[in-house]
């Protein structure tokens, strides 16, 4: 069992910038393949980016390549999601998941994560 923890999220300017965090308890972290989501109001849940359980490899929207950055750190049970150059549709509730099958690549969506965060909310003003 996992239980994820976000944090980071907040007002900020449009070009802005803003580090989540998403703090995880509980075995297996550091083999559980970790994603960011976001979802906007009125919106359904959409994929943000993903990073497998090595942290070698990662896989983006199109609509943050080149602008966000995930990452992770086993040895502090953490994975971030480096936002850069925000935008107003940026705005949304983000929320951390992992997969529970150990060993895995990156998983770019919602049904393949079988824990989440309660989530966080960034508000990217224009």
């Amino acid at each position: 069992q996992v239980q994820l923890v976000e944090s980071g999220g907040g007002l900020v300017q449009a070009g802005g910038s803003l580090r989540l965090s998403c703090a995880a308890s509980g075995r297996g972290f550091s083999l559980s393949a970790m994603g960011w989501f976001r979802q906007a109001p009125g919106k359904e849940r959409e994929f943000v980016a993903a990073i497998n359980w090595k942290g070698d490899r990662t896989y983006y929207a199109d609509s943050v390549k080149g602008r966000f950055t995930i990452s992770r750190d086993n040895a502090k049970n953490t994975v971030y999601l480096q936002m850069n150059s925000l935008k107003p549709e940026d705005t949304a509730v983000y929320y951390c998941a992992a997969e529970k099958s150990p060993l895995t690549d990156v998983r770019t969506r919602a049904y393949q994560y079988d824990y989440w965060g309660q989530g966080t909310q960034v508000t990217v003003s224009s």
